[in-house]
């Protein structure tokens, strides 16, 4: 069995990834919570590496939040994320890792960026504003991969998600990701019987959302290749609007008032499809459904309501 670090395992994705990691039985799961390890800790995340020698290392960890969130505090997201992606590449090189997972974000491509957004379509015209910060940090830990993998021949390469969604999101009012906190408000509306719910934006934009326990499995699938991409786009390869959205998820969360839009607040990039043709050429493809994954989404969610466990 090898073994494989992985990062972040207390978040959405991290948590996904040990859970996949589990029902397949093949590694030797190895975490560190902040309480052993600080990412940004270039020395102590060197140690650790040289310690543990993983034989693989899949970067989950980030700092991440919704539009307010990286609009409000960029030096927060643009350093912190740099710092993990730099630590813990530079350090697998250094303790002899021969595989490192880089896990990026659909925002790293042109806000007007070809749709569906192919790779190559990288760095080709600007960036979203209000998520500039953070795309340069990820695109910073792609190119570390891919840079790494040229010059010292060692199999480091990244995958690309959507928007995620599922177990353990975080459901902040305002640091959220748009599902999770669209399954609150509409949730609390429910409990309230408020007679509408306001959603930000015009609802317009068109976003495409992945389980968080597709790409989990998609990591694994990616790991699995012995020559995979360097890096690689991972969707559903279809969307719905903002408004289509909200209306999907009061309906999973049971709420029948009115859906109001505010186009006082940003709308973000117009629209945020993936071209996912180069990881179903390699033989993945996801397999949960939206309607099932959202309602799975607000179990988890009211399951951990009623534990005090929710990320509020």
């Amino acid at each position: 069995m090898s073994k494989i670090l992985i990062t972040g395992h207390r978040g959405m994705v991290g948590s996904a990834l040990v859970r996949e990691a589990g029902r397949r039985g093949d590694h030797e799961v190895l975490t560190a919570g902040r309480s052993r390890l600080d990412l940004t800790d270039q020395r102590g995340v060197f140690d650790f590496l040289e310690e543990e020698k993983p034989e693989i290392v899949v970067i989950a960890a980030a700092k991440v939040g919704g539009i307010h969130a990286n609009a409000t505090y960029p030096a927060d997201f643009i350093y912190e994320n740099l710092a993990i992606a730099s630590n813990l590449v530079e350090g697998s090189r250094r303790a002899g890792v021969p595989r490192v997972l880089f896990l990026g974000s659909s925002c790293i491509y042109p806000k007007m960026a070809p749709q569906p957004m192919p790779e190559d379509c990288l760095l080709t015209s600007p960036l979203e504003v209000t998520n500039e910060a953070y795309a340069i940090a990820k695109i910073a830990g792609l190119k570390l991969c891919q840079h790494y993998r040229a010059q010292h021949g060692l199999l480091y390469h990244s995958a690309m998600p959507t928007n995620l969604y599922g177990p353990g999101d975080n459901y902040h009012p305002e640091n959220s990701h748009v599902i999770p906190a669209l399954i609150r408000r509409f949730h609390e509306a429910k409990v309230a019987g408020a007679p509408d719910v306001t959603i930000w934006g015009t609802g317009t934009p068109r976003r495409e959302f992945l389980h968080v326990d597709d790409l989990a499995a998609a990591c694994f699938h990616l790991l699995g290749l012995e020559n995979p991409p360097d890096w690689v786009n991972v969707g559903v390869g279809d969307d719905v609007t903002i408004l289509e959205l909200a209306g999907l998820v009061a309906e999973t969360v049971g709420y029948s008032g009115g859906i109001l839009t505010d186009p006082s607040k940003p709308d973000g990039t117009p629209r945020k499809l993936m071209d996912v043709s180069r990881i179903k050429a390699t033989g993945w493809a996801p397999v949960i459904g939206f309607r099932e994954g959202l309602a799975a989404a607000y179990q988890d969610f009211l399951s951990k309501l009623s534990s005090g466990e929710a990320r509020l």
